[in-house]
């Protein structure tokens, strides 16, 4: 009998274990992608159809006042995600990632049927818009619970050396359905007239979203499990850990900041193609689709490049330049309201917040240590997405009724890009960091 030494036998483990591994990380990526794209489109789908939205449901004297009250309720969905990145984050570090994952896509289809099948106001008077919050509320608690238990597990499930490219898919399944709900969006749009888009057209979207529910739900059941896989030693006592996991909370927010003040801009630019530049609705939601394709598109490149390049370069960058040129891509918006021009200056903008959202996304969950990392991810996306997300419709909206330029939410959206760099900064550099 030969003799085997220790490290004859880690080799066969590692050697056995890789296809497993693959495996694991090839099914973590299609669940994620599949819940993702699914909860992202089912939220995201109110801001798209808000000008329809804020008349069902939000009668007012004033076109402007009915969008400024649909915008809000958008808002509104934020105010849980906070609630949701902590109970589900909680979840997924103490039970596991698959169980919280199930209940956070299982509570988006409950948020949405609430939206899509609520009466409006001439049928049912108050109880509408009282419902119709409600379910947002119940959108927002699923998808602030969805971020961080979802980057967990695909930076636990990546094999070595491709963590960022598959957690990228956190971001790039959120283009995939914005793309899905703006190439809904242009067809309806195309297909239906204002009259029929305002009394029920609106709603299909919500309810074709909930077709692929079954799917979504049979995927994630099927999910390998990583919250108990073998972890780096810990380095730290319990109290250095909980203040060192403090400061890269707040850090981590004001990475977010700026990537999530630009990304509901660009949700937002159907809306203001609409409303502020006056374009045709099946004009306008050809900005949609730029942003959905842009966003899915780069945001993979984005992941493949930091595994190459490091996280902090990769998502600093591009955000330096989102800084720098938002001012003039609305500047050239606004004095040459095309569709041409709009379609290029979404996409532009999209491309440089996923080329750097796709590096941030996997840069905090890897700073984390595995026993809080759903939880930490999740409180801090949840809450920079409830801060400045929450608010950046309703910001933008009476920022250009105040000041009467279309061009005003570029400011904003530049300054929110300067304190999100000056946050990168401090961010550590986390490519070579074990898991």
């Amino acid at each position: 009998m030969s003799a085997t030494t220790p490290g004859t036998v880690r080799a066969h483990q590692a050697a056995g274990s890789q296809p497993a591994r693959t495996a694991t990380a090839t099914r973590a990526v299609v669940a994620a992608v599949a819940g993702n794209a699914l909860e992202f489109y089912d939220f995201v789908t109110y801001a798209f159809f808000a000008v329809y939205i804020g008349k069902a449901y939000f009668p007012a004297s004033t076109a402007y006042a009915s969008l400024l009250l649909s915008v809000a309720v958008f808002g509104i969905g934020f105010l849980a995600r906070p609630l949701g990145g902590v109970v589900f984050g909680v979840m997924g570090d103490r039970i596991g990632r698959r169980a919280s994952l199930i209940w956070t896509i299982a509570l988006m289809t409950v948020g949405t049927l609430g939206v899509a099948l609520t009466p409006s106001y001439a049928s049912i008077g108050i109880a509408a818009p009282l419902i119709v919050v409600i379910a947002r509320l119940v959108q927002g608690l699923a998808l602030g619970g969805e971020i961080g238990p979802s980057s967990a597990f695909l930076v636990e499930a990546a094999p070595a050396g491709k963590r960022g490219l598959y957690a990228s898919w956190t971001l790039g399944s959120q283009g995939a359905g914005i793309l899905v709900a703006g190439l809904l969006g242009l067809g309806f749009s195309h297909a239906l007239s204002h009259q029929e888009m305002l009394d029920w057209g609106w709603r299909v979207p919500f309810l074709l979203g909930l077709l692929i529910v079954p799917l979504a739900l049979y995927l994630r059941r099927a999910m390998p499990e990583t919250l108990h896989a073998p972890a780096a030693p810990a380095q730290r006592t319990q109290g250095a850990q909980a203040q060192h996991s403090g400061r890269l909370v707040l850090i981590a927010i004001g990475v977010i900041l700026g990537g999530t003040v630009s990304t509901y801009l660009g949700n937002y630019m159907t809306t203001y193609a609409i409303t502020a530049l006056k374009m045709p609705p099946v004009v306008a939601m050809g900005a949609t689709v730029a942003v959905g394709l842009a966003t899915l598109v780069f945001s993979v490149l984005g992941g493949w490049l930091s595994d190459r390049y490091g996280r902090r370069p990769v998502m600093l960058w591009p955000r330096i330049a989102a800084a720098v040129l938002t001012v003039p891509a609305f500047w050239l918006l606004d004095a040459r309201p095309s569709s041409l021009v709009l379609v290029l200056v979404s996409g532009f903008l999209a491309t440089l917040t996923a080329i750097s959202g796709a590096a941030s996304l996997v840069a905090i969950p890897e700073a984390f240590a595995r026993r809080h990392r759903a939880l930490g991810m999740g409180v801090a996306y949840a809450v920079g997405v409830s801060v400045f997300g929450g608010t950046t419709q309703f910001i933008i909206t009476w920022l250009i009724h105040a000041t009467g330029s279309a061009a005003s939410p570029a400011w904003y959206a530049a300054a929110a890009s300067v304190l999100t760099a000056a946050a990168m900064l401090a961010m550590p550099e986390t490519r070579d960091r074990a898991t």
